[in-house]
């Protein structure tokens, strides 16, 4: 996503030099109007991410640019200013979609942190997030088996509007996995709003999710429109949710039995008809059995699950992944590497990423902004990860190459033989190619084997530079 645009439509000089200033240290881009037929002609040709709209303006309603913007662009997180007097007409705007309201004066660091949150929410909405197969930066990569049976199960779940349980270990793109879900879904034309369970305490999650109402607790000096509400007809992502506190559970429940919810503090019963998707990294079946998750909640959520697979699963998926954060990460550092050699990518298929496809993505990064020259060598990679390359080929420690097919037999691969092949030849061929500094003769007699054998296998391995 490249510099959000934020649109600030306000007839109050100062009110407008302000949140520009703000905008600007988050180097977000701004665009500012007065009114509110302004304001629309704004829109159109600025298409901004985000609108910070005040609820009254000198030719007409706040409310009614709201309604207008919504014409538009759905999909476009909507902050209300308003004066106390004006809340009611805010929490109903809440009611019909919009983002959230600030109360005049406006608390600058709150601002600041609401727009942080709706550009979060965009990204969720707006970035793409292709199969395999598609072109785009942010998608699903990977053509192992494993990745290809659960693009199957995702594709069929997306065209489905059923809620979905997403499981997987951390870093294994259960957001990514998520988002595909929406985006290729039936709902992908209304909101997507996410919230991570484990983030905050039990009482705040509670007001997140369901609202509450004016003085349920110390803190609530103002009714709140809970995430339920605001995503009535679209797609609420709650991860990690096997952090959810048992009285949490219970509310969780008879949303998805009936629909219906309460606010906190409140006895107005509230209909929504949000689509749920749920991921965790924890297994829910032992928590079940240990009584900390509902046995009831759990059945309900797993009628359709997808099951991302950990990376040390799908090794072959490795170097793919790896080229793919080296392409959309060179825009992003202002670089132009193109590639990596095979004995790095050989170091990174040795690895077992415990961290998964998150921490391969950082490495990857690492290993960019260490790089001299176009090709990333084995060399700027991190120790830690050509130590576990080396420990896995040494020949020395032969038992680092059994644990290295173990894995992969375990995560039920193919074409185990051609793939551990590969393995050697990439290290044995760039070992005997650097200590013959090149000299393809000198090499094809050290391996024993003809030159246009070495040559076949040094362009199979992309090791081979210069015309044939």
């Amino acid at each position: 996503m490249s510099n959000p645009r934020v649109l600030i439509v306000d007839d109050e000089p100062g009110v407008c030099y302000s949140f520009r200033r703000v905008v600007e240290r988050m180097e977000y881009a701004v665009a500012s109007a007065a009114t509110l037929a302004e304001g629309l002609r704004t829109f159109d040709d600025f298409l901004p991410d985000v609108v910070v709209l005040d609820l009254n303006l000198p030719d007409g309603s706040g409310l009614e640019a709201f309604q207008r913007i919504r014409e538009r662009d759905p999909k476009c997180p909507v902050l209300f200013i308003t004066a106390h007097g004006t809340t009611e007409t805010a929490l109903e705007a809440m009611k019909k979609g919009a983002f959230d309201y600030l109360i005049k004066p406006v608390n600058l660091a709150q601002l600041t942190e609401l727009l942080e949150r709706a550009v979060e929410q965009v990204r969720l909405m707006r970035q793409p997030c292709p199969l395999p197969n598609q072109d785009a930066g942010d998608r699903i990569v990977g053509h192992s088996p494993k990745m290809q049976e659960m693009c199957k199960d995702l594709g069929l779940l997306s065209r489905q509007d059923v809620n979905v349980l997403i499981l997987g270990e951390s870093g294994v793109g259960k957001e990514l996995v998520a988002r595909a879900l929406y985006q290729h879904g039936p709902r992908s034309d209304k909101r997507f709003i996410a919230i991570n369970c484990a983030a905050l305490p039990e009482h705040l999650l509670e007001s997140e999710l369901f609202g509450h109402e004016s003085g349920a607790f110390t803190d609530a000096v103002r009714q709140h429109i809970g995430k339920f509400e605001q995503c009535r007809d679209g797609t609420l992502f709650l991860d990690e949710i096997g952090d959810m506190a048992p009285s949490l559970q219970s509310k969780m429940l008879r949303v998805l039995q009936d629909q219906r919810f309460e606010r906190l503090g409140g006895t107005q019963t509230i209909q929504t008809n949000a689509r749920i998707l749920a991921a965790t990294n924890q297994n829910l079946e032992d928590l079940v059995n240990q009584g900390r998750f509902r046995a009831d909640l759990y059945y309900r959520l797993r009628v359709a699950t997808i099951d991302v697979p950990p990376l040390r699963e799908r090794l072959e998926d490795v170097a793919e992944l790896a080229h793919h954060f080296l392409f959309i990460s060179n825009s992003q550092l202002g670089l132009d590497l193109r590639g990596f050699t095979p004995d790095a990518i050989a170091c990174l298929e040795a690895y077992t990423w415990p961290g998964n496809v998150r921490e391969l993505q950082s490495i990857v990064k690492e290993a960019m902004v260490r790089t001299r020259g176009p090709i990333v060598r084995q060399e700027y990679l991190p120790r830690h990860i050509v130590k576990a390359s080396h420990e896995g080929n040494g020949e020395h420690e032969p038992d680092s190459l059994r644990r290295t097919i173990a894995e992969m037999l375990k995560g039920e691969q193919t074409n185990v033989y051609a793939r551990v092949g590969t393995m050697v030849d990439r290290v044995l061929l760039d070992e005997v190619m650097q200590r013959t500094e090149g000299n393809q003769l000198r090499a094809s007699k050290i391996l024993g084997i003809d030159r246009k054998t070495l040559r076949q296998k040094l362009r199979n391995l992309e090791m081979l530079d210069g015309p044939e």
